[in-house]
């Protein structure tokens, strides 16, 4: 039989391994880099949740077809439809498929046709999926370039009401406090690059 002494540690014990938890729990809590992973996690189990049974069927094909093993499937499969024909052939027997392999070639090319109708569905959803991924990175890349220009907004005031010559202006400081305009930046962009396609039409012309 256990002591009295054991037995009234055993409710301390309990009540030490739920503190650990809670402390561990709360450490999880302002942990920004589980946070990040679990918003990932969310993020990545949302678009998984809003997958077709259909669309969830062909992907597992598209993940068989991509292996080593479909490969050494396909050349065996070929190799010995044409060989049982070829000994067929040659021991005066009834063939299914005679030599140039008219049913092989049909098989063959029925087969390439779903398999690039698999591989594009496929190809179309993670198309989508990527697409979603870059708009959320533009979405908090402009967050994060409004909070930077917010702070240097701070920064600055700061320096200027501890700074002694009030009429001094940090002109690159200035400049930061603007925030990034999407649409600027893009014209701006196409405008360098026609004029860069254009310098290389007058130099290829000379």
């Amino acid at each position: 039989m256990k002591s009295f002494t054991e037995k009234t540690n055993q409710p301390e014990r309990a009540d030490h391994h739920h503190a650990e938890d809670r402390e561990d729990n709360q450490r999880d809590g302002v942990n920004p880099v589980r946070q990040n992973i679990q918003s990932i996690t969310e993020l990545h189990q949302h678009i998984e949740d809003q997958i077709s049974p259909q669309q969830r069927a062909i992907e597992r094909v598209t993940a068989f077809l991509g292996r080593p093993r479909f490969l050494f499937l396909t050349l065996i499969f070929v190799c010995l439809w044409m060989l049982v024909n070829i000994v067929l052939d040659r021991l005066k027997l009834p063939d299914f498929d005679p030599p140039p392999f008219l049913w092989l070639q049909g098989l063959l090319s029925l087969g390439a046709l779903l398999m690039s109708t698999v591989v594009l569905i496929t190809q179309n959803r993670q198309d989508q999926v990527a697409e979603q991924r870059d708009q959320l990175d533009i979405q908090a890349s402009l967050l994060v370039d409004q909070k930077l220009s917010k702070l240097i907004q701070m920064v600055d005031e700061l320096r200027q009401s501890c700074d002694s010559d009030e009429g001094k202006r940090d002109l690159e400081a200035e400049a930061m406090k603007e925030t990034l305009d999407p649409h600027q930046v893009l014209s701006t962009l196409n405008r360098s690059l026609g004029k860069t396609d254009e310098s290389r039409v007058i130099g290829e012309e000379k």
